[in-house]
């Protein structure tokens, strides 16, 4: 019933131009045009009762190899918005097809802030550009890099691409690279009658997997702005999947967060039992679903608080096996 009023709703904005698909995982999803995307996500966010104003993602699918479409537009990338509505408890999904000649978009910076770090992301790994977004460069690979890591024609694995060799004309490009130009992030090197100080912080470890570097503007001893630098934490678990079969890809999701691997496992074999049509019986979950369903919804409290104790003792986990059963019921 959401999926109908939805689509009405949007077929009152923008016409036939909309066309509903059916999917399994009951989340409302449109194909939209490129002409039309832009004003159908200020529609959703903005136009109708109970409107979906949190962007929540913004992704790419490199469909050149696909050979069925199952009623689907032709398309040699498909570009995939969600949105969220907190009134409705609801997400709606809007997907964009576009040819190989013609990889570009209207940004919606404009409508949607948060969009900014994921509109570079789709840059950097599919190569689609959006237009006037206001920054649009790498955000995950480094600046020298050649290529688009998500597309399917982009090697996997480092040992297709060659021996690796760092010559000195090479490592002074890098470094050049590196060198942080605040006027490339529209920031200022003078303030009135004095210079801001810009310092480098990191690359460091923060505590999860990868390293971060902040890049501080400083005028005198107050922080006027920083710039994140994430690229060095991506490890290309994406692109990882592509070589693996399913189930060979479960220990990969571990290492997304090596104190809550449960809850990672759990998110992506739900996804894989909605995608196959699998029914998992209540008994499943009860006894504990790859692991257990409570750390999936409580992992910074159970978890951590247990396995960071000890590491190689999993005998408490084992001893909360009951009360977190009991919990599953309250």
């Amino acid at each position: 019933m959401r999926s109908l009023v939805v689509d009405q709703e949007l077929q009152n904005e923008l016409g036939p131009t909309v066309a509903p698909q059916p999917v399994c995982d009951a989340v409302p999803t449109f194909w939209v045009s490129k002409t039309d995307i832009h004003e159908a996500i200020r529609s959703l966010h903005s136009g109708i009762p109970e409107p979906y104003r949190m962007f929540y993602d913004v992704t790419a699918i490199d469909e050149r190899g696909r050979t069925q479409r199952d009623g689907q537009p032709p398309s040699d990338f498909t570009v995939v918005y969600h949105l969220y509505s907190l009134e409705r408890n609801e997400y709606v999904r809007l997907k964009v097809a576009l040819n190989q000649n013609q990889l570009s978009l209207p940004t919606i910076t404009d409508i949607c802030p948060a969009a900014n770090w994921y509109e570079r992301e789709v840059w950097d790994m599919f190569g689609i550009v959006f237009d006037q977004h206001p920054h649009l460069t790498r955000i995950l690979m480094p600046r020298t890099w050649s290529g688009h890591p998500l597309r399917k024609d982009h090697p996997a694995r480092a040992t297709e691409m060659g021996p690796f060799t760092l010559p000195d004309e090479k490592q002074d490009a890098e470094q050049e690279a590196l060198q942080f130009r605040p006027e490339e992030w529209g920031m200022s090197r003078q303030h009135e009658d004095s210079d801001f100080i810009f310092l480098n912080i990191g690359p460091q470890h923060p505590g999860t997997h990868g390293v971060l570097r902040i890049i501080l503007q400083l005028d005198g001893e107050e922080i006027v702005d920083a710039i994140p630098d994430i690229g060095f934490h991506h490890r290309g678990a994406e692109k990882m999947g592509e070589r693996q079969t399913w189930h060979t890809y479960i220990p990969y999701t571990d290492r997304v967060d090596y104190l809550g691997g449960v809850m990672n496992n759990f998110a992506y074999l739900t996804a894989v039992e909605k995608l196959a049509g699998i029914t998992v019986p209540p008994r499943k979950y009860d006894s504990g679903h790859d692991g257990g369903a409570l750390p999936y919804h409580q992992p910074s409290g159970l978890v951590r608080h247990v396995r960071t104790g000890s590491w190689p003792d999993v005998t408490r986990i084992l001893y909360v096996q009951r009360p977190r059963t009991r919990v599953r019921h309250c």
